[in-house]
């Protein structure tokens, strides 16, 4: 499996388990940019294909659960995998497949990004899903990181745009069997972007200035890629969160240089290899 190579030395293989979004902004296609930008070595299982663009998901086509169980399984069984993150999942079916397989391969770290609603407003998990999402893949997550609207949907009450809520929130999901848990403000308001993120430590609060732009497509995804991709060569979990956080940041902030569709644009995921920023 190794032909040789000391593994140890090796960059991570991190593997991405969501949909393709064919304009490159989520999804799939974004985690391996995401992986490659931070030296992991990324791989891909297809959950579904949509027909979206920056401005609209205007089709969603989960894959067969049987087919998404056959590709977990034939990947497992070759590549050392060192850690997955999980994003769109739009069926119980597909979620309870995929717990599945992390039950019986049982890769050291899982990134759980809740996808439930598109940048553009569309909905990305069928209702009835949430419960299983909650019950089966949050107990098997090393780092859960929903966003307000996902975090209200997982604990079942409001959660407001403070630190203190937002903690409450991280600690509810925490004890529902998640390891660690990152509650992400970016659709609060005000100036200041407030992040919380709860483990056994205790409660870490991530500020900073909230960046004015439109360029916003599949910050979730990447936030989330970028914890995994950084894990397995971290000293804790909150290392890795902090890094892929500043990562996001200035993929957020440079992400103005590319010119990808008329809606909301993607990050610049390769921002600290463009060597026009310096």
């Amino acid at each position: 499996m190794s032909r040789g190579v000391d593994t140890a030395a090796a960059p991570a293989n991190v593997l991405s388990i969501a949909g393709v979004d064919p304009s490159g902004g989520a999804g799939v296609l974004a985690d391996l940019k995401a992986f490659a930008a931070l030296g992991a070595y990324g791989c891909g299982v297809i959950a579904a294909l949509t027909a979206q663009n920056t401005r609209a998901v205007t089709g969603i086509h989960p894959v067969p659960a049987a087919f998404l169980a056959l590709q977990l399984d034939t990947l497992f069984d070759d590549v050392r995998v060192d850690a997955v993150k999980i994003g769109m999942l739009a069926t119980p079916d597909l979620i309870e497949t995929v717990a599945t397989a992390l039950e019986r391969h049982r890769p050291r770290f899982v990134v759980l990004d809740p996808v439930m609603v598109a940048k553009s407003g569309d909905r990305l998990l069928a209702p009835e899903a949430v419960a299983t999402l909650r019950d089966r893949l949050l107990p098997l997550a090393t780092v859960l990181t929903p966003n307000l609207p996902e975090a209200e949907a997982l604990v079942g009450q409001v959660v407001d745009d403070d630190p203190v809520a937002m903690a409450a929130a991280g600690e509810k999901l925490r004890l529902l069997g998640a390891r660690s848990v990152l509650v992400k403000g970016g659709h609060g308001h005000g100036e200041t972007l407030h992040d919380v993120f709860v483990d056994t430590a205790g409660t870490l609060r991530l500020e900073g200035p909230r960046i004015a732009t439109r360029n916003t497509h599949g910050t979730g995804c990447t936030l989330s890629s970028a914890i995994a991709a950084l894990l397995p060569s971290r000293p804790a979990a909150r290392d890795a969160v902090r890094e892929a956080r500043d990562y996001v940041q200035g993929a957020i902030r440079h992400a103005d240089r590319l010119a990808v569709g008329s809606g909301h644009g993607p990050l610049h995921h390769f921002w600290r290899q463009d060597p026009a920023i310096t």
